[in-house]
């Protein structure tokens, strides 16, 4: 695929997690044997490995913590197979978060690296940076 179209695809995968997406929309954007690497980050101090039922279920658990969140891409570039992109996240806590309540606000600036196969999302690694709370 060109690198444009990478790009393309990679923008419609983050407005869906914008929007939050079903499990069924984003596994489209998913090969059957991807792997998503988060790495150390203040909500999983020694990071996370995931394959796709991994994912599922952190998507699940997203989901039902926040009542709305927005992923803007601030930057994007493709090269070969590979996008790589700068973004800054919000979420909006549906449940409480130790002392913070719902409704509360948490940003943070995500670098992501996701690697295609077939058009898909094979490989992804997410270097996550939290706000201070």
């Amino acid at each position: 695929m060109e690198p444009s179209e990478l790009i393309e695809i990679t923008r419609a995968y983050v407005n869906k997690i914008s929007s939050g997406a079903s499990d069924e929309d984003l596994d489209r954007f998913y090969a059957p044997d991807i792997v998503q690497e988060e790495f150390p980050n203040a909500f999983f101090p020694q990071g996370a490995r995931r394959n796709h039922s991994a994912i599922k279920e952190a998507n699940a658990k997203g989901r039902s913590a926040l009542s709305a969140q927005t992923l803007e891409i601030v930057n994007i570039v493709a090269m070969g197979n590979n996008v790589a992109l700068e973004a800054h996240w919000t979420g909006t806590l549906a449940v409480p978060l130790g002392s913070h309540p719902p409704g509360t606000t948490l940003c943070a600036h995500f670098a992501q690296f996701l690697e295609f196969k077939d058009g898909l999302i094979w490989r992804q690694r997410s270097y996550d940076c939290y706000d201070p709370l």
